[in-house]
């Protein structure tokens, strides 16, 4: 037995780890792409009834579903692209001494902190028409009470865009930063010798340099920011009139409200299909990209 354990050690230690991805992930995807295939309405007397692809064939040609798709679309696309913009320009400006480096920091992450539940919550009373205190702002301004997040046009969603770039840009700053850390001195030291402007050493240093962490960052915040749900639902539940709808709030709807669970399932299935996608997109553009220093 001895020799049999020392034999295998390897599979043993990282047996825990296996069963807990089978039981955690795998039995649980596996259980949701099978009922995708089924029409169940939830009912505890009525039984999964196998009905092919229609679930999908359905969704591909639901109108609602294909813009809840361009709407997590334009939503992750411009929450993305402004994060990394503001988190790669807060990285580089935390990165230099200067005095209460130490407070701006803590000050940058105490959105992070917070539960997004919560911080929709804080901006949907902050941003609510009647006793909201954007409100109270816009009129001492002298301009007219507006219904933030009650527009059915894309007002709506572009206040979802900043409370999502507000509350996740601090992540990217720090991972960001932490790639800052990582950058050896001499290459800075050669660019101020040889007169480089600062813009050159940002664009021909430090970027280069740190585009390995600014590509994980940006992957992670792909990923999370594509299946945000709580920020949406806690503040306009995909409302007014489904302009603020995405994959993941119709989704939801489909299953807890509307009680089609093979829809669901057939809908989190395509959307674990793209999102596998671009990670695997991401992961080998920045194999492509990484510099070694």
């Amino acid at each position: 037995m001895r020799r049999w354990f020392d034999r295998h050690m390897k599979l043993v230690m990282v047996l825990p780890a296996l069963i807990f991805i089978v039981l955690m992930i795998i039995a649980p995807l596996a259980y949701n792409f099978s009922y995708s295939f089924t029409d169940w309405q939830m009912s505890l007397v009525k039984a999964p009834k196998f009905i092919g692809l229609q679930n999908y064939k359905e969704i591909l040609h639901d109108e609602r579903f294909l813009n809840s798709v361009w709407r997590t679309i334009v939503f992750s696309s411009i929450a993305i692209v402004v994060e990394t913009i503001l988190g790669v320009a807060l990285a580089v400006l935390i990165n230099r001494k200067f005095h209460g480096r130490r407070v701006v920091q803590a000050l940058m992450l105490l959105p992070v902190v917070a539960t997004p539940v919560a911080m929709g919550m804080v901006w949907k009373l902050m941003l609510e028409p009647s006793i909201g205190i954007a409100n109270v702002v816009v009129e001492a301004l002298g301009f007219q009470r507006r219904a933030f997040l009650a527009t059915t046009g894309f007002e709506s969603m572009l206040w979802l865009i900043i409370i999502d770039i507000w509350e996740w840009t601090p992540m990217v700053m720090l991972m960001v930063y932490g790639g800052l850390q990582t950058i050896p001195l001499e290459p800075y030291e050669s660019a101020l010798i040889d007169g480089a402007t600062k813009w050159q050493t940002f664009t021909k240093i430090t970027l280069p340099l740190a585009s390995s962490s600014i590509l994980i960052a940006v992957l992670m915040r792909l990923i999370d920011v594509i299946k945000t749900y709580d920020i949406i639902y806690a503040t306009t539940q995909g409302g007014p009139s489904f302009a603020t709808e995405t994959i993941n709030i119709y989704g939801y709807l489909n299953m807890f409200a509307y009680y089609r669970f093979g829809k669901a399932a057939a809908i989190s299935v395509l959307f674990f299909i793209v999102v596998m996608a671009m990670g695997c997109g991401f992961l080998w553009v920045k194999s492509k990209v990484e510099v070694e220093y």
